[in-house]
């Protein structure tokens, strides 16, 4: 039997402290899988694109994930697709997951989680926080960054001005008119656009900033300068993935620019920022075991509520 978890489903079920831990147990273990995780694209006939990571794996975890992804920028939702959980003993369809939440909670925390290992610490609380880009996966990633620390104030742009009103009025903040404002206003940057060309350049930021792109996940899409991305203490989720079709790719940036990957900071392999004015920048693509991590906490969770529909695709 298969278990089918709608989008209602999973945010019945997925709990932000747990999707964080599982993340963070993840980016720390990763590197030790036997199995390299890919992520495929192609172009389409049509006005968008689609996108397969597998497989999602992770030690200790006896399943794999398989994601197919339609990106449509036009459609709302932009992403829709399927995740397919299996059984790493016989290959057993476990679960079919709704992809647009899986993805925007293992990307938006994921993000969360670089964001507050790599930026300036701030004990006090009295950073202010900038959202360039107010979609699902700027939705998650305010919550799950805000779960680790705190700010005195939230400012966001969006080219669609309504879309900035509703995220500010959630929120508590802010509007601004342009992306420029925000870097000006703030000292944490989130940025999830559909961009392909700069938003910000160096010239736009200041010593000690961090700015985090989600944007540049496919061929062809740019958020941050390559100016910026090399003046900065540049960290990524992986080398080879940034650069052949994430931030580096964007910019013209060989693998070897990232100073270095997320579980290389939290595994202590990196010491990360070390002086108060550095800039930094964390730019990931996301990984196939990120897809997992959460996946798989979610059916465990959907299996003793007995939460979702069970089905059978053999019978």
């Amino acid at each position: 039997m298969t278990r089918l978890l709608t989008s209602s489903d999973l945010l019945a079920v997925l709990d932000p402290e747990a999707s964080l831990k599982a993340l963070r147990e993840g980016f720390r273990q990763a590197d030790s899988s036997t199995v390299t995780g890919q992520r495929v694209r192609t172009d389409l006939p049509f006005p968008g694109t689609a996108t397969v990571l597998i497989p999602g794996l992770l030690p200790g975890i006896d399943a794999y994930t398989v994601k197919v992804n339609a990106k449509f920028p036009g459609a709302r939702p932009a992403l829709r697709g399927v995740i397919c959980l299996h059984s790493g003993r016989d290959g057993e369809l476990l679960a079919l997951l709704d992809s647009a939440t899986v993805t925007a909670w293992r990307t938006g925390l994921a993000a969360a989680l670089g964001t507050h290992v790599i930026a300036a610490p701030d004990p006090a609380g009295e950073a202010v926080l900038g959202v360039v880009g107010a979609g699902a996966q700027a939705e998650i990633m305010v919550r799950g960054l805000r779960s680790l620390r705190s700010f005195c104030d939230l400012v966001v742009h969006d080219t669609d001005p309504g879309r900035a009103a509703e995220f500010a009025a959630r929120h508590h903040g802010r509007i601004l008119g342009s992306a420029t404002e925000i870097a000006a206003a703030t000292d944490v940057v989130l940025l999830s656009t559909w961009s392909r060309a700069p938003v910000l350049n160096l010239a736009d930021s200041r010593p000690g900033q961090h700015f985090t792109t989600l944007g540049a996940d496919e061929p062809g899409k740019q958020e941050l300068s390559a100016d910026l991305l090399a003046a900065a203490l540049l960290v990524v989720d992986d080398r080879e993935q940034a650069a052949a079709m994430g931030a580096l790719a964007a910019a013209g940036l060989p693998a070897t620019a990232a100073d270095a990957t997320l579980g290389e900071l939290l595994g202590g392999a990196h010491p990360g920022r070390t002086c108060g004015t550095t800039r930094s920048v964390y730019a990931p693509v996301g990984l196939p075991w990120q897809d997992l991590a959460v996946a798989w906490d979610a059916y465990r969770q959907a299996e003793r509520l007995s939460v979702g529909t069970r089905i059978d695709l053999l019978g």
